[in-house]
C-alpha cells in the first residue's frame, strides 16, 4: 500500500526496511500503477532509483538517495580517476591508453610489475590484473580496447570505509589471501575489525564530500606512510557489517527515520 506520504524506494536495497515501500525498477514508467505513479511523483525523495531514473529525477529536480552524482560514477574507473586527479585527491599514478597506437606507449610510463584493470563494469576484484611481464601485458591488451594502467603499490591489506549520507557508517581492514595482491573479500580477503587510522577516515570523508557521493565504499591503501584512494564502490557488500554485528537493515531504517539520508 502506498500513499503520498510513503517513503518510496525503487531498487531492492531497502526491501527489508519496515519504513520503506519498495516498488521495483520498471523499464517503462507506464508499468507502475496509478497509485504508484502518484507516490513517485509526490515523494520528497526517491531511494535507490537506479541509474536510469536517477538521471530523470535529477532533471526534474527531485532528490534521490544515493545522489545523482553517486550514480554517475558507478563502476567507471576512468571517470573516478579523472575526478580524483582534478580534485587533487591522493591516488596511485594512473593513466589511460586508448586503442593500439596509445597502448604501444604504456611501457614508456610504467615498469613491471604494474596493475592493469578493465576500466568499466568490473567489480569484486574481477578484471584487475598484476602485470609482471610481456606475456601478462599482451594478454591484458587483448582483453580491452581501453587500457587502464596503475602503479603497483605492494601491500597485503587495504581499508574499506563505508560512507552513508555524510557520515562514516563502518570501516574495517581487508587482509589479502596468501599469494593474492587483491584485497577484495570476494577474492578471499579476511575482514579485520582492528582500529582504522583517523587519517583514513578523514580521507574517505573528504573524498566522498568533494565528489558528491553519499552511499559508497571507499577503498584506501597505505603505502610507505602515505594514504591513497584506490577507488569507490557504489555497490559495496555487507560482509563487513555482518562481521561487526551491525544490522544493516535496522541501520538504514534509523537513518531514514532521522532524516540523515
Amino acid at each position: 500500500m502506498v500513499s503520498n506520504h510513503t517513503v518510496v524506494a525503487l531498487g531492492s536495497r531497502l526491501r527489508k526496511c519496515l519504513n520503506v515501500v519498495t516498488l521495483g525498477i520498471q523499464s517503462n514508467f507506464s508499468k507502475y500503477s496509478d497509485r504508484e505513479k502518484e507516490a513517485i511523483r509526490n515523494a520528497p525523495k526517491i531511494y535507490y532509483p537506479g541509474t536510469f531514473y536517477a538521471d530523470l529525477f535529477n532533471t526534474m529536480g527531485k532528490p534521490t538517495f544515493p545522489s545523482y552524482h553517486t550514480y554517475k560514477f558507478v563502476q567507471d574507473k576512468i571517470k573516478q580517476t579523472a575526478l580524483f586527479q582534478l580534485l587533487n585527491i591522493p591516488h596511485p599514478k594512473t593513466r589511460f591508453f586508448y586503442g593500439p597506437r596509445q597502448k604501444k606507449n604504456i611501457l614508456d610510463y610504467f615498469q613491471y610489475p604494474f596493475v592493469a584493470k578493465i576500466p568499466r563494469g568490473s567489480a569484486m576484484g574481477k578484471g584487475v590484473f598484476l602485470i609482471r611481464n610481456q606475456d601478462d601485458f599482451s594478454q591484458y591488451c587483448d582483453m580491452t580496447k581501453v587500457a587502464y594502467v596503475q602503479e603497483f603499490l605492494p601491500t597485503d591489506r587495504d581499508i574499506r570505509v563505508v560512507m552513508i549520507g555524510n557520515r562514516v557508517a563502518h570501516a574495517y581492514w581487508r587482509i589479502a589471501a596468501p599469494g593474492e595482491f587483491r584485497s577484495n573479500v570476494a577474492r578471499g580477503a579476511e575482514i579485520k575489525l582492528d582500529q582504522v587510522p583517523d587519517d583514513a577516515l578523514r580521507l574517505a570523508e573528504h573524498t566522498a564530500r568533494y565528489c558528491g557521493w553519499d552511499d559508497v565504499g571507499m577503498d584506501i591503501l597505505i603505502h610507505k606512510g602515505n594514504y591513497y584512494v584506490l577507488e569507490a564502490n557504489m555497490k559495496y557488500g555487507k560482509a563487513g557489517f555482518q562481521k561487526a554485528g551491525i544490522d544493516y537493515v535496522r541501520l538504514m531504517e534509523q537513518k531514514i527515520a532521522a532524516g540523515e539520508i
